[in-house]
C-alpha cells in the first residue's frame, strides 16, 4: 500500500464519482484510477466502494478507511513539514518591549539595527506601563525592553537611552496657554491630575517635584494612560504633567508648555536580565548611542 493509493481513495470518496475525480481531481484516466482502487483492495482485502451508474458509494469497510487514509495522509504531511524545518537553520528570534509610546520613534531604528546583523530575526513586540515590562524582564519573558527605572529590580541591568522633561498640560485656549513656560505655582488653584500607580515613575518624578517647590499639591483624580489625561483634561479643562514626548499624541485642543525653571525629568532606559547572554542583546547595547541620537 502506498500513499498514492490513499490520495486516490480519499479523492473518490470525496468527488463520489470515479469520472469526476480522474479528471477534475487527480488528472489521470479512468481506467488507470480504476486499476489503482482494486489493487488497493486487494491490499486491504475486503471491497471499500460499490460502483454503479449513479456514482460509487462507500462500503462499510471504506467508511471505516477513509477516516484513518484520511491520518495517514496527514501525518504524512506533517513529517514533510518537519524535515523541510529541521534542514533549516535556526530562526534567530528576540522578544522586545517597549513603554507605550516609545516605541514610535525608537522601533524603526531598533527594527533596522537588528536586521541589519540578523536579516532572518523573528523580533518579537510588546507595548506595556514600564512595571509590568519590568516584570516580564524578571521572568526572562522578554529580552530587553525600554522602561523607566523602576523600583525592585535588582536582577536587572539599565543602559540610560535618553532624558525626557516633564512639561504642563492643558486645553489649548487655557489662561496659561498664551504663555512661553509656566512656572509651578501658576497651577496652584487649577483642576490638577496625577499620574495613577500604573506609570509610578511618572507619578514619583511629578510629586517630588512639587515637594522640592514647595507646592502643597492636591490633586483632583488620577489618570492611568495618555488616553485616559486627553480626556480629563479636554472635559473637565484641568492640567496635569506629563513627559513631553507625549505632546505628539495631543489633539489640537490640547497644548503643552515648558517648565519654567528646572524641569523634572525621567530617564528612559534600555534593561534586561543580568543573566542574558544573548547575542542579540550585546548588538543592541552596543547601538545604544545611535538610539540616543535618533530619539533626542
Amino acid at each position: 500500500m502506498e500513499l498514492r493509493h490513499l490520495r486516490y481513495f480519499v479523492a473518490i470518496a470525496d468527488a463520489g464519482s470515479l469520472t469526476v475525480a480522474a479528471e477534475q481531481k487527480l488528472h489521470t484516466s479512468q481506467p488507470s484510477l480504476s486499476r489503482q482502487i482494486r489493487d488497493l483492495e486487494g491490499e486491504v482485502g475486503v471491497p471499500l466502494m460499490n460502483r454503479s451508474a449513479q456514482g460509487i458509494a462507500l462500503t462499510a469497510a471504506g467508511r471505516a478507511f477513509l477516516e484513518h487514509a484520511r491520518m495517514a495522509l496527514l501525518q504524512a504531511e506533517a513529517a514533510k513539514e518537519a524535515a523541510l524545518r529541521a534542514a533549516q537553520p535556526p530562526q534567530p528570534a528576540f522578544s522586545l518591549g517597549f513603554l507605550s509610546g516609545a516605541e514610535i520613534d525608537l522601533l524603526p531604528e531598533v527594527d533596522r539595527i537588528l536586521r541589519d546583523a540578523f536579516p532572518g530575526i523573528d523580533i518579537r513586540l510588546s507595548s506595556d506601563y514600564s512595571p509590568s515590562l519590568a516584570k516580564a524582564l524578571m521572568r526572562r519573558k522578554l529580552d530587553a525592553a525600554f522602561i523607566r527605572p523602576e523600583e525592585h529590580m535588582e536582577d536587572l541591568v539599565c543602559r540610560r537611552v535618553r532624558t525626557d522633561p516633564l512639561v504642563f498640560v492643558f486645553p489649548s485656549d487655557h489662561r496659561l496657554a498664551s504663555q512661553a513656560t509656566v512656572a509651578p505655582e501658576e497651577i496652584r488653584d487649577e483642576t490638577f491630575y496625577l499620574p495613577s500607580k500604573s506609570a509610578p515613575a511618572v507619578r514619583r518624578a511629578v510629586l517630588d517635584y512639587f515637594s522640592r517647590t514647595g507646592i502643597d499639591l492636591k490633586p483632583d483624580r488620577e489618570v492611568h494612560n495618555v488616553v485616559h489625561a486627553i480626556s480629563m483634561i479636554a472635559s473637565t479643562r484641568g492640567v496635569m504633567m506629563l513627559p513631553a514626548y507625549t505632546k505628539r499624541y495631543l489633539p489640537e485642543t490640547i497644548t503643552t508648555r515648558p517648565v519654567r525653571g528646572d524641569a523634572p525629568k525621567l530617564d528612559l532606559v534600555v534593561a534586561y536580565h543580568k543573566a542574558n547572554q544573548s547575542p542579540i542583546l550585546k548588538l543592541l547595547l552596543s547601538e545604544v548611542g545611535k538610539l540616543a541620537t535618533v530619539s533626542s
